[in-house]
């Protein structure tokens, strides 16, 4: 079946992109995994798809009751999680100057990015726990580890995820808990027709780019960071796309 064979894995923002990618990575390797996102059409059409080692799950991160309740809500034999990816998250508004935004939308930001993340790790965190075992992957963003123009919001929420992932690292070291961050340069999604609100503009703000990631190249780092053995733990994996087109 695979190195993650018996494994059960819940994959946030998992409709689409990296989160998608990802749920597909992890069903090739053997897991078994919770796809979990607001858009449950999306979900039902990719476990549809994945098999009988798929389940979906309306989650909304910023949502406490939707969070609280998500243990609840699991079938009995998919609630001893063996891995959390928490790979949900958005930069609606983003790629303005700071004042050109307003409070709602990078508050929106840092309560999706920041909040929901830990709302879920926190839930997800108690069997973990109780069980001894169990790994943890952050998506982040090169973005939580230097600074570029115009990301005031989202990168604060992606400096927050990186130290939080550095002190959930420090603080479970000595258990069978690993902590890993994946950090993703420019990645090809439809992260940014989110983030403006329009799919041509999205697409265009990737074309202006140049050579950009695709969503694989990081469910590749999610599944490196998990396939080490039980006394080595990935700490970050940054993932920027090189500056030379691929030949055709």
């Amino acid at each position: 079946m695979g190195y993650l064979s018996g494994k059960v894995a819940l994959v946030t923002g998992a409709s689409a992109g990296i989160g998608e990618k990802t749920a597909r990575a992890l069903i090739d390797a053997g897991a078994r995994v919770v796809c979990s996102a607001r858009r449950v059409g999306r979900l039902e059409s990719l476990t549809a798809e994945l098999g009988e080692r798929a389940i979906a799950l309306e989650l909304d991160v910023v949502n406490a009751q939707s969070v609280d309740t998500l243990m609840d809500r699991l079938p009995g034999g998919w609630r001893d999680l063996d891995i959390l990816v928490n790979n949900a998250g958005h930069d609606i508004g983003g790629r303005r100057q700071f004042h050109e935004g307003t409070a709602e939308e990078w508050s929106a930001t840092i309560e999706t990015n920041v909040i929901g993340l830990m709302r879920v790790t926190r839930v997800v965190l108690d069997g973990m726990v109780r069980r001894d075992s169990g790994h943890i992957v952050n998506i982040g963003s090169v973005a939580g580890i230097q600074a570029y123009t115009a990301c005031a919001a989202y990168a604060a929420s992606k400096h927050a995820v990186h130290g939080l992932s550095e002190t959930l690292r420090i603080d479970y070291a000595k258990t069978g808990i690993k902590v890993s961050e994946v950090l993703p340069g420019m990645v090809r999604t439809e992260f940014a027709a989110i983030r403006f609100g329009d799919e041509d503009r999205g697409d265009q703000y990737y074309a202006d780019f140049g050579v950009c990631l695709e969503p694989e190249d990081i469910a590749r780092s999610v599944l490196f960071a998990l396939d080490q053995p039980p006394d080595v733990v990935i700490a970050q994996v940054v993932v920027v796309p090189t500056r030379k087109p691929p030949a055709s």
